[in-house]
């Protein structure tokens, strides 16, 4: 392995020696920090060998055996691959493997169910096969239909996502578009103000899902909301995707079986190559398979190969053994935190991720990110619920163990962790003049340094992977 990723450099420092550096760069700077970025994870050396081929020369506009292109029949191979292995992972009906992302990913979502709700009765009242066969006169009745559609989805500061129909977002714009929240004193889904503004509000389609929300959701229960008033029910869980692929999320948690579409990305806590793919009922599949055109550009085929991959990996028993492993020290980063005195969001977890309120420090979520990226802790700032510094400096700070997970961390040393992100957030203090800066000691920045290289030293990353 060693010798496959020298050669590969070599090659690229040969053309651009900028672009190998930076590539040299980042593996160092990924075995020195303790990631904690709730999104982020550590993709296989197969995974990411498989990205590097001559796959991405190909073009392959359409879907399997129906290509704009000749000579796609290992296009056509490595994507049947990646869509067996989706559908018999997660148990769905069918799967589409091309977005590129995770918003790829919600965009052919949205406007396959667009498709199939909207566009296909209107096609039939016109007497037409294609948009294309529309009268301008069916065309403008068309479009003002799909402008008249509604969406709902979670609040940004409750943990939902900017994909779930905000405005800043391609979203926001596709749909008229209402948010629920949480509970007040709990933080945690309300489901019968859910309902209630579900009935009120009569949205086509009802979005499930978060990227900051640190508890299950009781999917059986949306469904039964979607069903009430009529919506599609579409869950994004490109944030735990992997917590049902190991057989965490079962039941009325996993998403799979409730949701007429399911979204999700490939990397985060599945940990693939960065990428998207839909999951759906078979009613859904001749809507969604349009994503490309309707969507997206050419499929990468040098990803849909590493997602075969991917897909492949989380098949495997030590799969379904890491994802309970993300859940347990999740819950022990969690449980160290609070014994430390610090105010969760929901009080805990029982997912993948950690939301901690800074402002019992003074800090704003920015001040608290830098402080601690300046000890070698890599977080991200995020908004919590009715959040008084908004979405840009924000309250909070999101935390994950996916990454180190994969790195062979466990309860004792995530407890540590929280020893350390309590030690940092102690000794920063705010400015009183911006909520950007701050002064954190050099003397606790560097010795929360040692301590987390004592860490990873005792699980390297890419261990036997030498590019000297």
């Amino acid at each position: 392995m060693s010798a496959a990723y020298r050669n590969a450099l070599d090659v690229i420092a040969a053309v651009e020696p900028g672009v190998a550096g930076a590539i040299r760069g980042e593996l160092a700077d990924q075995r020195a920090s303790l990631k904690l970025i709730a999104s982020e994870n550590y993709a296989s050396p197969a995974v990411l060998l498989t990205m590097g081929t001559w796959l991405s020369d190909k073009y392959a506009e359409g879907t399997i055996g129906h290509r704009f292109y000749a000579g796609c029949q290992n296009i056509d191979t490595v994507e049947r691959l990646a869509a067996d292995h989706a559908k018999a992972l997660f148990g769905a009906e069918h799967a589409y493997v091309q977005p590129h992302s995770g918003i790829d990913a919600n965009l052919v979502a949205f406007w396959g169910i667009l498709a199939h709700r909207v566009e296909s009765p209107a096609l039939a009242a016109a007497g037409a096969r294609h948009v294309n066969d529309l009268s301008e006169d069916d065309w403008e009745t068309l479009r003002k239909a799909l402008g008249d559609q509604r969406a709902l989805g979670m609040s940004l500061d409750a943990g939902g996502h900017l994909t779930h129909g905000f405005r800043p977002n391609i979203s926001g714009k596709m749909f008229h578009q209402r948010s629920y929240g949480t509970d007040p004193e709990t933080g945690l889904l309300d489901y019968d103000a859910l309902r209630a503004t579900a009935r009120e509000f009569r949205p086509l389609v009802l979005i499930a899902g978060y990227s900051a929300y640190p508890r299950r959701v009781d999917f059986a229960r949306m469904r039964e909301i979607a069903d009430e008033v009529g919506a599609v029910l579409m869950v994004d869980m490109a944030h735990f995707a992997g917590l049902v692929a190991g057989k965490v999320f079962t039941g009325v948690h996993d998403p799979v079986p409730y949701a007429h579409v399911t979204t999700t990305t490939t990397h985060k806590s599945l940990r693939g190559p960065r990428g998207g793919l839909v999951l759906c009922q078979r009613e859904y599949a001749d809507s969604i398979d349009r994503g490309c055109p309707m969507v997206l550009g050419g499929p990468l085929g040098n990803v849909m190969a590493a997602k075969a991959v991917a897909l492949a990996e989380a098949r495997q028993v030590a799969f379904a053994d890491y994802a309970h492993a993300v859940a347990a020290n999740a819950v022990a980063l969690a449980e160290g935190l609070v014994r430390r005195g610090v105010r969760l969001v929901t009080g805990g977890t029982d997912n993948h991720l950690v939301l901690l309120d800074v402002s019992t420090y003074g800090l704003t979520g920015r001040q608290a990110e830098s402080a601690l990226l300046d000890a070698g802790i890599v977080t991200n700032r995020n908004a919590i619920p009715r959040d008084p510094n908004g979405a840009w400096y924000t309250s909070g700070i999101r935390v994950g163990t996916p990454a180190l997970t994969s790195r062979g961390f466990g309860p004792q040393e995530f407890d540590r962790v929280a020893e350390l992100i309590v030690g940092v957030l102690t000794d920063t203090t705010p400015s009183s003049t911006s909520k950007a800066k701050y002064d954190l000691p050099p003397g606790t920045a560097g010795k929360t340094r040692a301590a987390a290289a004592e860490l990873l030293t005792a699980h390297p990353l890419y261990p036997g992977l030498d590019l000297a």
